[in-house]
């Protein structure tokens, strides 16, 4: 057996609520993107990009649309008899059974598995973001500064670094001091969620650590790592990257695709993104419709006109509607005479004919005014949507709806339908 220099644990058991209805069924890394690809499908595809082919995916929330996504790994080229990818959820233990309550305590708990393979270094990943990065060069860098610890960080506007763990480095980039989201923010320097750890230095902190609630990387593991003086470096990543975490982001990640000249490229040939992919006809554009700047799944019907837009695939879109603005993922389908603006529907939404989405000024959401902002309309997966009916901006949809549903047949701006069980 070959030892494993590096193994990856990739975390992917987050809910992403910041994302609604979006993610009321499925973990935030199973959320389409891109009309073809899953959130998880970038940093598995950096991971075999890179040359590391031992995964470890930890998952929690609502797994089984992930799980059936990863299956052995195929797609990435990790089916493999020695490493490959391994779903890692939450198991029951002699001594007690729990939940993972931390990133750093869901590391913890499998142990196990890394000491199997007993790597030299472990990298830590979020199964949440968008980038592409090959994790070789982090670890040369890692080598080369004789580090413990090592910390991808990215430049973010100062007016957002309190979103992020920000650090402070000096002139060699190693790492003095720390702030989780601090609200004056003294740095624009951002923690990625993506770390190299020298392994023993991981075990030895974890096992130390193990007794600290909801035990986390950015809070609790690297301030203490700190603490007892190891060596950690910031490794300054130049590409794209976005954090997709709410549905402000998540929405202009996808409109950025259909730039002209697309800041962040899915079509290199060198850097290829793999996915899970169904045998599906190619796209029918009936006579007299139109697409521009947009990105269209296969096997989706467009009988009406598409701009500016990520369809996802088995997706229909009727005569005479327009689609402007929006993110329609798969198998959704859409009537006659619809007007669609600035939306995100989700998988397997049916809405009927005469519908207008998007419709005239912001108000602010009822529901959850901090999720449902930037005049948005999302609607979440297997909802309906009746004919005739009018839907303002700022609205969040679930569950099938009918006419009774819609006062006047509008659905006003900042309104929202859940509903329960949906």
């Amino acid at each position: 057996m070959v030892k494993k220099e590096m193994i990856a644990m990739l975390l992917a058991g987050g809910q992403g609520s910041r994302l609604g209805v979006l993610t009321s069924k499925l973990a935030k890394p199973a959320v389409a993107f891109g009309g073809k690809y899953k959130i998880i499908d970038f940093p598995l595809s950096n991971c075999i990009n890179s040359g590391i082919d031992t995964v470890g995916v930890l998952t929690q929330y609502r797994p089984l649309r992930l799980n059936q996504h990863i299956g052995i790994g195929m797609p990435w080229d990790l089916d493999r008899n020695y490493g490959g990818v391994t779903v890692l959820p939450p198991y029951e233990k002699s001594g007690n059974s729990q939940w993972y309550t931390g990133t750093a305590n869901a590391i913890y708990q499998n142990l196990e598995y890394m000491e199997y393979y007993n790597p030299e270094y472990v990298l830590i990943l979020s199964g949440d973001h968008i980038y592409k990065m090959d994790y070789e060069n982090m670890l040369d860098f890692h080598k080369s500064t004789h580090s413990d610890v090592t910390l991808a960080t990215y430049q973010v506007p100062i007016e957002e670094a309190s979103r992020f763990g920000v650090v402070i480095t000096d002139e060699n980039g190693v790492i003095s001091e720390f702030e989780e989201k601090p609200e004056h923010p003294r740095s624009n320097k951002a923690s990625m969620g993506i770390y190299i750890f020298t392994w023993k230095v991981l075990r030895d902190a974890l096992i130390e650590m193990k007794d600290v609630p909801s035990c986390d990387f950015g809070k609790h593991v690297i301030p203490h790592c700190h603490e007892q003086g190891m060596k950690i470096s910031a490794y300054d990543f130049k590409g794209y990257w976005k954090d997709v975490g709410t549905l402000a982001s998540y929405w202009e990640a996808n409109m950025e695709l259909v730039d002209i000249i697309p800041e962040f490229n899915l079509y290199e040939e060198f850097w290829r993104i793999y996915t899970k992919s169904d045998d599906l006809p190619p796209q029918y554009v009936a006579p007299g419709s139109t697409i521009t700047r947009s990105i269209v799944g296969e096997g989706t019907e467009v009988f009406g006109t598409v701009d500016h837009s990520v369809i996802g695939s088995g997706v229909s879109i009727g005569a005479n509607s327009v689609v402007r603005d929006s993110i329609i993922m798969n198998n959704a389908v859409i009537g006659d005479n619809c007007v669609i603006d600035k939306a995100i529907i989700a998988e397997g939404v049916k809405i009927g004919n005469n519908v207008v989405i998007g419709d005239g000024e912001e108000a602010e959401n009822d529901f959850a005014p901090h999720i449902y902002t930037f005049g948005l309309v999302t609607i979440g997966e297997n909802s309906e949507i009746p004919d005739n009916v009018t839907i303002g901006k700022n609205v969040a949809i679930v569950g099938k709806t009918t006419i009774d549903n819609y006062p006047d047949n509008t659905l006003s701006s900042g309104s929202s339908i859940i509903k329960a069980g949906e």
